[in-house]
């Protein structure tokens, strides 16, 4: 029998404004959070970096690998008992890697963050919206991408601020507060309860849908994408510095430089909800993985070039994240979303938790300039599979 989903009566304002404040600080406080702890939890402790930054990495990786059960629960329950539950794993991860007086400590607390995110981030959060308004849920989507892009803008400095005021353990466990008595009441509050399905067979509705030979191979083609620019994204997240200092870039214009990323993102999510979704997505995902590309290329070939390569890459970055959500929505309808996005979620964190050890080697196996080109022709491979994307859903 086929399900129906009946739409969420609930006003969106406080259901995006709620989950995108959630957003912000469940990004802030475990994607964003090393990048400005890892130093001083280096010195504290006497820990190595890459032991410190290799915790980041294993949390990501657990997170990719749970991501599929994320999906089939809130395909099931609704998105507000998974989302609460990555909140709660989330404060109880940070009270744990606050307590660590021993690098194993350490990375299990990160293993737990590493639950927390795969019940936490965009990904989910995109399911149980999908869950609540069907495809409608586009433009809840965009308007979601809009509040998280200013997880890093927010967070690093109030993270510097905790930091200076009560260190780095202290960080932790003030994000844990903020969880506990923030995020986790505001979800439970103001994201509605998922609307009921015509069918009672939750664990059929769970399960992965069948899919066509069109949807698989267009799915195997979104898998792939998502891979490239979890490798793409994360490696100019972590070594752009490095990039820019070893072409004789100054750490000072380098971080300079570095801001122009967060406000093309923002941006670009603005003109795209401008648009109030009268394209199809896939002309989104074209832009997204067209302007990185570009963006890494003109980096790659003359640094004088960076800020102007750094905004495009930004904006394309920005667009990537909207339709990342859209384009799986629009593909594969409202009943089949959420399980799908949790499967598709595992390569994209994978990925993410290999780039910086995999950056970190090219570096030193060949050099800075070398791994930056390496970087730029994957993102144009991503063109290529952009096409073979186009042909797909072209197919009849």
């Amino acid at each position: 029998m086929t399900e129906t989903i009946t739409l969420a009566p609930a006003p969106r304002w406080p259901v995006i404004s709620a989950l995108g404040v959630v957003m912000i600080f469940t990004w802030g406080s475990t994607y964003y959070l090393m990048a400005v702890l890892a130093a001083p939890i280096a010195q504290d402790t006497g820990w190595s970096l890459e032991a410190i930054t290799g915790a980041l990495s294993a949390g990501l990786l657990t997170a990719g690998l749970a991501s599929p059960a994320t999906g089939r629960a809130i395909a099931a329950y609704g998105g507000r008992p998974v989302l609460a539950f990555g909140c709660l794993l989330i404060a109880i991860g940070l009270l744990i890697v606050a307590a660590a007086t021993q690098i194993w400590i350490f990375w299990a607390g990160w293993l737990v963050l590493g639950f927390g995110m795969a019940a936490g981030l965009y990904d989910p959060a995109f399911a149980a919206l999908g869950r609540l308004y069907g495809l409608d849920a586009r433009s809840a989507i965009t308007q979601l991408t809009l509040w998280g892009g200013f997880a890093s803008t927010l967070c690093w400095p109030l993270s510097t601020l905790l930091l200076d005021t009560w260190g780095w353990r202290g960080v932790a466990v003030a994000y844990a507060v903020i969880h506990l008595c923030g995020t986790l009441p505001l979800i439970l509050l103001a994201i509605p309860a998922a609307p009921a399905r015509a069918s009672r067979d939750h664990r059929h509705s769970a399960r992965l849908p069948d899919l066509s030979r069109k949807e698989r191979r267009i799915f195997a083609l979104m898998a792939a994408m998502l891979i490239l620019n979890g490798l793409v994204v994360v490696t100019i997240a972590t070594w752009l510095f490095t990039f820019l200092q070893a072409e004789g870039v100054s750490l000072a214009t380098a971080v300079a430089l570095g801001t122009l990323i967060g406000p093309a993102q923002v941006g670009a999510r603005v003109l795209e909800m401008a648009g109030r979704g009268r394209h199809h997505p896939i002309w989104t995902l074209a832009a997204a993985t067209i302007a990185i590309a570009v963006g890494l290329c003109l980096l790659a070939l003359d640094h004088q070039l960076a800020g102007a390569a750094l905004v495009i890459f930004g904006g394309g970055n920005g667009l990537f994240s909207i339709a990342r959500g859209s384009f799986p929505l629009s593909v594969f309808g409202a009943e089949r979303y959420p399980a799908l996005m949790g499967r598709l979620a595992r390569p994209s964190l994978v990925a993410q938790a290999v780039a910086p050890m995999l950056g970190a080697w090219m570096i030193g196996w060949s050099s800075p300039q070398e791994t930056l080109m390496l970087t730029a022709a994957l993102a144009l491979a991503n063109i290529a599979l952009l096409a073979m994307m186009w042909g797909a859903l072209r197919q009849k």
